[in-house]
């Protein structure tokens, strides 16, 4: 049996990171828990990713572009946009659950270059939502945009701290 191209490797260490850091968090995860869990040594590791701080970067930018994505694909007329929308970013975080754990885990984390993915993530998140609302005609579109984002951000929260009784599930 071959060993995995460099690629899949990269992909191996940053879903390992994905789900390492979703469990532990940022200050507690190692990049020996990370190597531990993709089955590799921990200077391995340092071949794909320079730091801990790069390699959690890595894997927040995947969240925030399944999230773009998701909604890019989302298809409904304007009556139905933010319920499909929602609808969308519902599966995607029980497909993705871990990285719906991370966005939490980047607002929490202060060094600078963390945050300053966690701000670039969200205000493109932002900016498209205000597009595609604009584009759809609905009205008050920034308040609109605003309570759509501001309520994913609390379906995270709940999530993370598993704690359901936050969402009110019945008026979605």
């Amino acid at each position: 049996m071959g060993r995995p191209s460099g690629g899949n490797r990269k992909e191996e260490i940053l879903e390992a990171g994905l789900e390492v850091f979703a469990k532990k968090g940022y200050y507690n995860t190692t990049t020996a828990h990370i190597a531990e869990k993709a089955g590799i040594s921990q200077p391995y590791v340092f071949r794909f990713y320079k730091t801990k701080e790069e390699l959690f970067i890595a894997a927040l930018d995947r969240a925030f572009d399944r999230i773009l994505d998701t909604f890019k694909n989302v298809e409904a007329s304007a009556e139905q946009l933010v319920e499909k929308m929602i609808d969308a970013y519902d599966k995607l975080s029980e497909r993705h659950p871990n990285e719906i754990s991370l966005q939490v885990i980047g607002i929490s984390v202060t060094e600078s270059a963390i945050r300053i993915a966690t701000q670039k993530g969200l205000s493109n998140i932002r900016s498209y939502t205000l597009e595609r609302f604009r584009n759809a005609g609905i009205e008050n579109v920034e308040r609109e945009a605003t309570t759509f984002l501001a309520r994913g951000i609390l379906c995270n929260i709940s999530y993370f701290l598993d704690l359901p009784e936050l969402i009110d599930t019945k008026n979605k």
